[in-house]
């Protein structure tokens, strides 16, 4: 290829569609993942190549490669892209807060217990507000939030992560979660002692809640070779396996009326200070939406009091 065409310059389609192409290192996947056509995705590549002077992808038959510029540049166009969303993020925030889309990601342990008081203060208060729920892990949201894909996070806290501001929502005890006949069943004084020699079950890994529950355990005493029974993917199953006998489980303190409804269970509190959770709101620092995010915190705050959960005032 020759230099850089004269006088043009990339669109922001044909650089979306090469930073699709470098991410899957497939056409169809790229593809799909950004709503475009095939063809029209690959001649947008073709186009950028032809813009840039370079070849960017090495094509075969069974697979896609980036050349060494491709590399190079991938990087360079995920960086333009990103500043062409904040733009447009900008644009919309100056236009009229809590309006257009919010695309809030929410953690598993928290999704089904929270979103009802989420959806009612949306609808309530901010009827104009495009509330978009994204159901994912904790590490699956961090990279939509810095990416770009996601624009608010509720989750558990603390994340540590450069670049990410928390707005702390409240605190809520665990709970121990034991079979209808358990000789701990119903105590209201539980030392976090009891927990170094139960049979304990959690969610399987990559879930917030599991490394929470075991730092509770390390914190009691419970030692590394103290087996942990792992066996479920969502807390539903998981005290369905404790009603059948299986072990124990500790339960944060908004899923215990839900998820203990069916019978066959009893409860445990722990002895003050309870092993406790802090759940948040996480946004970009210097997000250009900072002050509406921070006014949906306050307002979110004030719906939450009625459950069973501290409160900052």
């Amino acid at each position: 290829m020759s230099g850089v065409a004269r006088g043009k310059q990339p669109s922001v389609a044909q650089l979306r569609a090469f930073a699709a192409v470098a991410e899957h290192l497939h056409f169809r996947d790229a593809a799909a993942a950004i709503g475009m056509s095939q063809p029209a995705l690959s001649g947008a590549v073709s186009a950028l190549e032809e813009v840039l002077g370079v070849q960017l992808l090495e094509r075969t038959t069974r697979k896609v490669l980036l050349s060494p510029a491709g590399e190079r540049l991938a990087v360079r166009a995920k960086a333009v892209l990103e500043a062409v969303g904040a733009l447009m993020e900008e644009a919309e925030a100056v236009r009229a807060p809590f309006t257009g889309v919010l695309r809030l990601g929410v953690i598993p342990t928290v999704a089904p217990y929270l979103l009802p008081n989420v959806l009612r203060l949306v609808h309530s208060t901010y009827p104009d507000l495009d509330l978009q729920v994204h159901e994912e892990q904790t590490s699956s949201l961090l990279e939509g939030l810095t990416g770009g894909r996601l624009d608010l996070l509720l989750l558990a806290v603390p994340l540590g992560v450069p670049g990410v501001t928390e707005l702390p929502l409240f605190d809520e005890d665990f709970v121990l979660v034991t079979p209808q006949d358990h000789w701990l069943g119903g105590r209201e004084d539980l030392p976090r002692e009891a927990l170094r020699e139960l049979p304990l079950l959690l969610l399987d890994e990559g879930h917030c809640l599991r490394d929470q529950a075991l730092d509770v355990c390390r914190e009691a005493g419970r030692g590394e070779d103290t087996p942990v029974t792992t066996t479920a993917a969502g807390l539903s199953t998981l005290v369905q396996l404790v009603a059948g006998g299986l072990g124990v489980t500790l339960l944060p303190r908004i899923a215990v009326e839900v998820e203990t409804g069916r019978g066959g269970l009893q409860t445990a509190y722990f002895a003050d200070p309870a092993p406790a959770r802090r759940i948040a709101l996480a946004m970009r620092t210097g997000a250009a939406r900072q002050d509406e995010f921070e006014e949906f915190a306050a307002a979110l705050r004030t719906s939450l009091r009625p459950l069973p959960v501290r409160v900052p005032d």
